[in-house]
């Protein structure tokens, strides 16, 4: 009787200690703003959220993605363009997410073939040709000028010329996001992905198809990618070529590793380690690149498992 009484009481202490990080992350989210500005916790909820995106896609998946600056990209741009157009904010996020996620079923369809290296690569290369197309694109984009000053106009009673606002506007769209991806987790569905991802021969021999589970995840995780770019335009008010940057997709994978994969809550607390920090390092007039480097250098070699896996780790065996 030993052994079962152990594993039930170590599955309800998961459970509290899942609980307990949601909590946690909710009352800090909510009171966000009163401790930094609006506008800089608004990025921490798009940041964040993008990395949960990738996390489902690298951690849960297996997959290294070089190129999701595709699908941010690509949703804040429709985003941009919609609202300049006098569309409504709710219309222009669901179209600019929605676009995320077409764009992301032949990308998927065309890279999950490959696995390694070669994914990744394939990724990376898609995204640079979505660059090159933004940059020459310039009725849509704008080219090397982005998308900037167009209207975000009131909805439901809703004053979005005001920060806060728009900030717990997009902290009901985060809450959304994050909510797909844990039950995508926690479900069925994602024991099989974390089952291919362990092995992938095995997961086939049983009678799974592990492309069309990689393909899933990857949609999933490109259209929430294209959620959290439609609330980074929201918030900010302009678009511009970075969206699609390579930078881009190399910043959240770096804020995926400082927070820890395959937890979910690690990626939004990288996403706010790396957004305070840049901030804080761009107003003190340091290079953003080289302190940011070596915060990640740090991290990696003390925290191996990210600063929230790192965390839990030491609660386990306590």
């Amino acid at each position: 009787m030993t052994a079962p009484t152990d594993a039930l009481s170590q599955s309800r202490a998961a459970r509290h200690n899942r609980a307990a990080w949601l909590v946690g992350l909710g009352l800090l989210l909510l009171i966000l703003p009163r401790l930094i500005y609006p506008v800089l916790a608004l990025d921490v909820l798009a940041w964040g959220l993008f990395a949960v995106a990738f996390d489902l896609l690298f951690g849960f998946a297996g997959l290294l993605s070089f190129g999701h600056a595709a699908f941010w990209g690509t949703s804040a741009y429709v985003t941009g363009y919609l609202l300049g157009h006098g569309q409504s904010v709710p219309v222009a996020m669901l179209a600019g997410t929605l676009s995320a996620g077409l764009l992301a079923v032949p990308i998927a369809f065309l890279s999950v073939r490959s696995a390694g290296i070669y994914f990744s690569m394939i990724t990376l290369a898609f995204g640079q040709m979505l660059s090159f197309l933004a940059l020459q694109w310039t009725d849509f984009t704008g080219g090397e000028n982005g998308l900037q000053g167009f209207a975000r106009p009131n909805f439901m009673g809703l004053d979005f010329s005001n920060a806060t606002v728009r900030y717990y506007f997009c902290l009901a769209l985060f809450g959304v996001g994050f909510y797909i991806a844990y039950r995508a987790i926690r479900s069925p569905f994602g024991e099989t992905l974390k089952a291919v991802r362990d092995n992938e021969q095995r997961a086939q021999s049983i009678g799974y198809n592990p492309n069309r589970f990689k393909f899933t995840a990857f949609v999933i995780s490109a259209t929430l990618a294209g959620l959290a770019g439609s609330m980074n335009v929201f918030g900010h008010g302009v678009v511009s070529l970075d969206a699609v940057n390579w930078k881009t997709s190399g910043e959240v994978v770096m804020m995926t590793l400082l927070g820890g994969t395959t937890t979910l809550f690690g990626p939004v607390v990288g996403a706010g380690i790396v957004s305070l920090l840049q901030d804080r390092v761009t107003s003190s007039n340091l290079p953003t690149g080289i302190v940011t480097g070596l915060v990640f250098v740090l991290v990696v070699l003390f925290f191996r498992r990210g600063v929230v896996g790192t965390l839990q780790h030491w609660m386990r065996r306590k």
